[in-house]
Order: structure tokens, then C-alpha cells, then sequence
């Protein structure tokens, strides 16, 4: 596994409930919307893991809705213990990535 790949597994959990906190998404467009800001990894078949374990924790919840271009979707939604560990999650990157960056600019 390239170091690329264990960093971001370390913070997709945090990326995933930032992106719906803004808005329901389903997997395809979750996944492209994390391609959209540059975490080009992040494919569909990293999301629906990620998806099922999230939903197993509780901080997200799924719903079937109907799609204008086939199949019912399922669009995933942030709960409110989902809410809460975002925030936990933000609280703890921001406690550790001023100092790693830090200590990485003095290269």
C-alpha cells in the first residue's frame, strides 16, 4: 500500500461525512465529489466500504430515493452522532496537522 493510500485511509472517514454533511449524495456521486477536490484514489469501490461501515457506527443513514435517470438510489444522510464525530474528527486534524505541517516545513 503506497503512503498516499494509508494517509488518506487515516482521514476518509472525515472527508466522506464532510461531503454529505453538506448535502445527500449517493456512493457514485459521493465518490465524484471527492475526485472533484483532488483525492483522485477515492473510486467507487473505496466508497461503499467506507459507506457501510459509517452507516454500521451510526453516523449515517441511508434512504431509497427515486431517480430521474433509472433505478432508486440510495442517498446517505449525516446523523446526529455523525455530526458529532465530524467535529471530533475536525477537532483532532486540526490538533495534528499544524504540527506535522509545521515540522514537514522545516525540511
Amino acid at each position: 500500500m503506497s503512503v498516499r493510500s494509508q494517509l488518506l485511509k487515516g482521514i476518509l472517514d472525515g472527508c466522506v461525512l464532510a461531503v454529505i454533511e453538506k448535502e445527500a449524495v449517493y456512493g457514485y456521486e459521493l465518490s465524484k465529489k471527492l475526485q472533484d477536490i483532488g483525492l483522485q484514489d477515492v473510486s467507487e469501490g473505496t466508497i461503499y466500504p467506507v459507506l457501510l461501515r459509517l452507516q454500521k457506527n451510526g453516523w449515517i443513514r441511508g434512504e431509497m430515493r427515486p431517480s430521474d435517470s433509472g433505478p432508486n438510489r440510495k442517498y446517505y444522510f449525516l446523523t446526529d452522532t455523525g455530526q458529532e464525530t465530524l467535529a471530533t474528527i475536525i477537532e483532532e486534524w486540526n490538533q495534528i496537522s499544524v504540527p506535522v505541517n509545521e515540522l514537514l516545513k522545516r525540511r
